[in-house]
């Protein structure tokens, strides 16, 4: 047995355990990200309705690009597009050698706690419900479209303007944040992305070696869109 299959041997054994210890508002997801477009091998508990076989999500693409800079990040909040505010957890999972090779990712169901702290908050008048201001939303289940499509779509708000109409500038900055978001690592990116941009690939490919050779190229202001604003979102 090769050393990542004992890794993720070990961790599977402990998924359903974790998920039991907190009850039914937690899920616990193991991820293998030697494969990306399937990363989810096993799942307990049903917070986010992911089953074995689906995608990583967006955070997940970002831990998977840091690669060895990959650092556990613990309790962060983020909520689904249902609403649903989580409390999150993600372990990254490397080999002898320090390589990454997946995440052990714990979610747990706060919405609840969430509604009455804001609720006391609002009685007793100690903040306003919300003030601490809404976690950002993760796509659990995304796709190499709706992903890109996302993120693009920050920078054209921000600029009010189609990513065709984006100068060099602005480009530059939503093709930092798709690589930075692990959209990348999708099967068939460059040709979503460069669509989607309205370039040639060769042009995205240029674009692409210029952010790695000055990251400073592509630092972009900060965006009205919490999808933006915040870096962290759940596995």
């Amino acid at each position: 047995m090769s050393t990542a299959d004992r890794v993720f041997e070990t961790a599977r054994a402990m998924v359903p355990g974790i998920a039991a210890t907190f009850g039914r508002s937690c899920e616990v997801v193991l991820h293998d990200y030697r494969s990306p477009e399937r990363s989810v091998i096993a799942v307990a508990g049903n917070v986010t309705g992911r089953r074995i076989g689906d995608p990583m999500s967006d955070i997940g693409r970002r831990v998977l690009a840091a690669g060895d800079a990959a650092r556990t990040e613990e309790n962060y909040l983020t909520r689904t597009p249902d609403g649903t505010v989580l409390k999150s957890t993600t372990i990254p999972l490397r080999d002898d050698d320090g390589t990454l090779l997946g995440a052990l990712c714990i979610n747990v169901d706060v919405t609840a706690l969430a509604r009455v702290r804001d609720a006391v908050g609002d009685l007793i008048g100690a903040a306003e419900p919300g003030a601490t201001g809404d976690p950002p939303v993760t796509a659990f289940t995304p796709d190499l479209a709706a992903s890109t499509d996302r993120i693009v779509a920050q920078h054209e708000r921000a600029v009010g303007l189609p990513a065709k109409g984006f100068d060099r500038a602005r480009r530059l900055m939503a093709i930092h944040d798709l690589r930075d978001a692990g959209v990348f690592e999708l099967r068939g990116a460059p040709g979503t992305v460069a669509a989607r941009l309205g370039v040639s690939r060769a042009g995205l490919y240029n674009d692409l070696r210029t952010i790695r050779e000055a990251p400073d190229a592509a630092t972009a202001p900060e965006l009205v869109d919490e999808d933006l604003d915040s870096r962290r979102t759940p596995p």
